[in-house]
């Protein structure tokens, strides 16, 4: 059977990763890449780097990976559409949400593969996590919280800390409890001078009463990327980082229990930890990717949840913005309509699409 032939937009940092990962994928040959930069050309010791677009489509592409800036995502993505691609973009989707939805209804017509690489879906950690809360290990759950801090990379000049960072918490906290965003609440920082926003304090309130936190920073100099919930039965703790996965037992919900009466106190319990020995994150991700291609069953992010992830993470920069503490939407339903500032009081109302 022919392999499907790959290729990759932008070789920065993420771009080099995805090249390294797809030169070793069955079923998958890594044709080159693209990057107008003279720095790219030795960035992949053996790959052909081609300085365009349209050079890389010419060396003939099944499917491409899209690891420009965000703000090229769109132009990219809409080429790729055209030429027949299959193509995996790089999170955040788009830099607003009518581009990401328009590059998702772009997909569909073609009838082309289009995914967002949210990759934390793909850590053995999270899929754990996942996995207990759908089989109702915590019970009810009450809170998701996520701290995801560290230096400032150099790499990302187009965006703040919101859609760069905060993207994948709001995408992983929408898919691990199942339940999207009702309302959501911010305030940012500029500590470091930039254009846009260095720190994200925000908060949420899913649609099944799940209260959300997320603390997201390029400031600090411990790198930390962890993932709380708690629930009845006591808290799941997941640090992406090492890709572990923490148990910690409430005692007093299993005494009610074995007692037959409910009760929604918490005792410290046993701490258990879990093993996992899944393959790397972005190889999952991108094996998905691959049998998506194939018409296989597979796993992936699509564009229209990109395009809602986008929705909230715009949300909550609205948030901030008005100076309250508050948006969010009077609907579960992101997607049903497009959210605007409503009179400046932070609250968001729904507009015709």
């Amino acid at each position: 059977m022919r392999r499907l032939r790959a290729g990759v937009t932008g070789l920065g940092a993420m771009g080099r990763q995805h090249a390294r990962v797809l030169a070793t994928l069955a079923g998958v040959e890594l044709v080159g890449a693209a990057d107008p930069s003279p720095r790219a050309r030795g960035a992949v010791p053996g790959l052909t780097v081609y300085p365009d677009l349209d050079s890389l489509l010419a060396a003939g592409l099944d499917m491409c990976v899209v690891a420009v800036p965000t703000l090229a995502h769109a132009e990219v993505g809409f080429r790729l559409a055209a030429a027949g691609v299959h193509a995996l973009i790089e999170k955040p989707l788009a830099a607003d949400a009518a581009t990401g939805e328009l590059l998702a209804i772009t997909f569909e017509e073609c009838g082309q593969v289009g995914c967002v690489g949210h990759v934390e879906r793909y850590n053995s950690a999270l899929r754990s996590m996942q996995r207990r809360l759908r089989r109702g290990d915590l019970g009810t759950v009450f809170q998701v919280a996520t701290r995801r801090q560290g230096p400032f990379p150099q790499r990302i000049q187009d965006v703040g800390v919101v859609m760069d960072l905060a993207t994948h918490d709001i995408d992983l906290t929408q898919w691990v409890t199942g339940s999207p965003y009702l309302r959501v609440g911010a305030f940012t920082g500029h500590p470091r001078g930039r254009p846009h926003e260095d720190l994200v304090a925000a908060s949420g309130l899913l649609a099944d009463g799940t209260v959300t936190s997320h603390l997201v920073n390029w400031l600090s100099p411990a790198k930390e990327r962890l993932v709380t919930v708690t629930g009845e039965g006591g808290c799941l703790i997941a640090d992406t980082l090492a890709s572990q996965l923490w148990f910690q037992r409430n005692d007093t919900a299993a005494a009610s229990r074995l007692a037959g009466r409910p009760d929604r106190g918490a005792a410290e319990g046993d701490l258990i930890r879990y093993s996992g020995h899944e393959p790397e994150a972005l190889y999952t991700e991108l094996a998905n990717f691959r049998d998506a291609v194939l018409g296989q069953a597979a796993d992936i992010v699509t564009l229209r949840q990109g395009m809602e992830t986008v929705q909230v993470a715009t949300a909550m920069l609205a948030a901030a913005g008005s100076g309250t503490a508050v948006a969010g939407a009077d609907t579960p339903h992101w997607a049903a309509a497009r959210l605007l500032p409503d009179g400046g009081r932070g609250a968001m109302r729904q507009v015709p699409a």
